[in-house]
């Protein structure tokens, strides 16, 4: 399925300005004068509050992936982690950002936002693993609320300031940086030392957890050192070393570590290898010819991890240069081994729409929904197939059954939007499109929505209260952003 384009509104630095929610002015005001407890300063309630907040602006103004298909795969290698970490008091959700840059962080809330870089720098599963499990720790250890305590101790009037820049620059680390340094005016080394702590304190809690799912501890030394290798090359520091800094007494803790365990062989999964090219193919800077060639040469010389994976690259190279029987001559021979694989259908579903197939590819989803029902990458391809095959009845009973799990999904919200506009429901295009544009943080807009379905919805009193409910709960909501 074809990823969707985010639509950019409200700029990051406005959200810094203007603040992120009452929860912060109320904490500035209960926080204690001494003490070592995060709790202290946010609650759990507060922090998925602001997280909720600023994940939503977040998609307003960074490249969101939104491919079903990667975001399924990482949040099943996410969740995974997850499962075996201790001290979970929030749900996770971990997403994708189409950056060239290796990257990754998490925020208040269970956010996890990964550069799509990661998967090309990464060379296992195991790698992948240790960047998350060492993200869920943050979480889990609740990192930010401890660095805004520590900060309120030097001074409290600037708690919004602090947060606010503590979470721009994990997600923009020049810009946030420059902003932190700005805000705080504390002694440098201090923040520097305290960040060090939190580092140490996520790489020895994070190794315990991916160990626990069953990952390879060395994953993360190795990974730290192509890290390491990266800076050395570099004119200036990866990002994510601007954020995690990385001593070289860092990468001797993290192996010495890793020793601790016991040795164990854990083989690399094809499912990661199958990300790891979907995500060279589809987000990397990388020319078609470029991509061409080093698929051939992989599979020419054996040199790969998973024959399948080089094939899928290359089957994704075709279809990208619009050589679709090439394409499909791959891509069958890899359903035959395996017609469950995700990564298979989408691309052959893909496929077939490119060529006019539509019916065809309905029945390959319809088969596939059988197999594996309830699947979101097989129901929203599906959804799809029917929009384009004019059959907008069959994609709206897919599409509100998903609504009701997955209310921050955005694929699901554009479709629906798509399919109300076939039906000639008005309204109801016009309710899904807030929604949309609540997700970004642009409750102006989102307000405007509603109005015009409230005017287009006078006949049905049931849809008028709860148009009236939605516009005061984004009018709070906007007004929270706009009171700091």
């Amino acid at each position: 399925m074809k990823r969707l384009t985010p639509r950019f509104a409200v700029p990051l630095l406005f959200f810094v300005a203007m603040g992120l929610s009452i929860a912060i002015a109320k904490a500035a005001n209960e926080l204690p004068e001494l003490g070592t407890v995060a709790s202290g300063a946010l609650t759990i309630d507060q922090e998925n509050e602001i997280g909720d907040v600023y994940m939503r602006v977040m998609r307003s103004q960074l490249p969101v992936v939104y491919d079903p298909v990667m975001t399924e795969y990482l949040n099943d290698v996410g969740h995974r982690i997850v499962a075996h970490a201790s001290n979970v008091k929030t749900p996770f959700s971990f997403f994708l950002i189409n950056n060239k840059d290796i990257n990754a962080f998490a925020f208040f809330g269970g956010h996890v936002g990964v550069h799509t870089a990661l998967f090309h720098y990464a060379d296992s599963e195991s790698e992948l693993a240790s960047v998350l499990s060492h993200e869920v720790a943050h979480v889990t250890q609740r990192h930010l609320a401890r660095s805004i305590e520590a900060q309120q101790r030097t001074g409290p009037a600037t708690l919004a300031g602090v947060l606010g820049s503590i979470l721009l620059a994990m997600a923009a680390p020049e810009a946030g940086i420059a902003a932190l340094q700005t805000t705080l005016a504390i002694n440098a080394q201090g923040q520097i030392n305290y960040t060090r702590s939190n580092e140490l304190e996520a790489d020895r809690i994070g190794m315990q957890t991916m160990v626990a799912a069953g990952f390879d501890p060395y994953a993360s030394p190795s990974f730290f050192g192509k890290l390491a290798a990266q800076y050395r090359f570099a004119s200036k520091p990866p990002a994510m070393l601007m954020t995690h800094p990385l001593p070289e007494s860092r990468i001797a803790d993290t192996r010495a570590r890793a020793s601790q365990y016991p040795q164990r062989n854990v083989p690399d999964n094809l499912m990661f290898q199958l990300a790891k090219s979907r995500a060279e193919v589809r987000f990397s800077a990388y020319s078609a010819d470029h991509l061409l060639h080093q698929y051939q040469r992989q599979l020419s010389r054996n040199n790969y991890a998973f024959k399948e994976a080089a094939e899928y690259g290359l089957a994704l190279t075709h279809f990208r240069m619009e050589e679709y029987d090439k394409a499909e001559a791959l891509v069958a021979e890899l359903l035959k081994q395996d017609d469950k694989n995700l990564f298979y259908l989408d691309t052959q579903t893909d496929i077939l729409l490119a060529t006019n197939r539509t019916n065809d590819a309905i029945d390959l989803l319809e088969q596939a929904r059988k197999n594996r029902p309830n699947n979101a990458v097989i129901d929203l391809n599906l959804a799809n197939a029917y929009l384009t095959a004019k059959q907008p009845e069959k994609a709206r009973a897919i599409l509100e059954r998903h609504l009701i799990l997955s209310k921050d999904n955005m694929v699901v919200y554009d479709l629906l939007a798509q399919t109300y506009k076939a039906l000639g429901m008005s309204a109801e295009r016009h309710m899904v499109q807030a929604e949309i544009l609540a997700l970004r943080a642009d409750y102006t807009r989102a307000i405007d929505q509603l109005q015009h379905a409230y005017r287009q919805s006078r006949e049905n009193p049931l849809q008028l209260a709860r148009i009236d409910a939605r516009i005061k709960q984004l009018r709070e909501a906007e007004q929270q952003m706009r009171n700091l």
